[in-house]
């Protein structure tokens, strides 16, 4: 069972950083497609960015430039830096994981078969 869980989530001021991470303690994500997701109240959830098991990473257009993901395999852990965060970058954040190696469905949700609880970042102006 893959049972992503994520971590790094806090109330930062407008232009901050935080950094996100997505472990999971009984299975390895090092072969599979990775992403984080966020959803803001009354908005849809959409997808942030993507990395594939062989570490080809993607990004939807609003956050290219200020978010980076990464993986770890070492350790099985995904991180988000996000960096020049924005009021509107507050949301729900959550990891998702595929059970194949590569993301070309992303930023489609349901080609993710795992996903997380969440994790609240909130940033003021």
């Amino acid at each position: 069972q893959v049972q992503p869980v994520e971590s790094g989530g806090g109330s930062v001021q407008d232009g901050g950083s935080l950094k996100l991470s997505c472990s999971a303690s009984e299975y390895t994500y090092a072969d599979l497609c990775m992403a984080w997701f966020r959803q803001a109240p009354g908005k849809e959830r959409e997808g942030l960015a993507s990395i594939s098991g062989g570490g080809v990473s993607k990004y939807d257009d609003t956050v290219k430039g200020r978010f980076t993901i990464s993986r770890d395999n070492t350790r099985n852990t995904v991180q988000l830096q996000m960096n020049s965060l924005k009021p509107e970058d507050s949301a729900m954040y959550y990891c998702a994981a595929r059970s194949v190696g590569t993301c070309g469905s992303f930023p489609r949700q349901t080609a993710f078969a795992y996903w997380g609880q969440g994790t609240q970042v909130t940033v003021s102006s």
